[in-house]
């Protein structure tokens, strides 16, 4: 999945360069490989303190936004991004891509970068809407079959292939591009 999503992103036009944040060096090496630049996790995993870290890095490149994104999505389209990226025309802004639950966060679009801290985790939905508020920032929330899907439990493994199968009836071809 995390090659996946790396192919997607590559696809969109308007993403200048990714970065990936793991403590796995398979994956490290991976994303390097498909032109990511890597950050290597250290101390005890935690999340939010991660990507709090990689959006400092990031910071200091002078980028006008950051794109939040799990890994765990694979039926991420480029559409999905350029959607949201579209959403965030004028910053202060925040696009918060939802699961399909509409609770957690799966991808969020921050411009500027830094404007609150993260609260990835659950419920993560409403308490980033609210820190971006505060921060004065417009919300806009961005749902999708595609990018809702994450892949957190088994029975989601068992929708994907559901979803897989719909698709492919109703759109022959339609994953192979990626």
């Amino acid at each position: 999945m995390l090659e996946r999503t790396l192919r997607t992103l590559n696809m969109v036009e308007s993403i200048k360069g990714t970065m990936v944040v793991s403590r796995d060096s398979a994956a490290l090496s991976l994303a390097r490989q498909l032109g990511a630049q890597t950050l290597q996790e250290s101390g005890a995993p935690e999340l939010n303190a991660s990507l709090t870290m990689a959006t400092q890095v990031v910071m200091r490149m002078n980028v006008s936004g950051v794109l939040l994104i799990a890994s765990d999505i694979p039926l991420l389209q480029p559409e999905d991004i350029e959607n949201m990226v579209a959403m965030a025309k004028h910053p202060p802004v925040v696009v918060i891509g939802t699961d399909r639950r509409v609770e957690g966060t799966n991808a969020m679009l921050i411009k500027p970068p830094g404007l609150f801290p993260y609260e990835f985790g659950e419920g993560s939905l409403e308490k980033h809407r609210a820190a971006a508020e505060a921060a004065g920032a417009d919300v806009y929330v961005y749902q999708s079959p595609t990018l809702g899907l994450d892949v957190d439990v088994p029975a989601d493994l068992d929708l994907y292939r559901e979803m897989l199968i719909e698709r492919e009836l109703h759109e022959p071809g339609w994953l192979v591009s990626v």
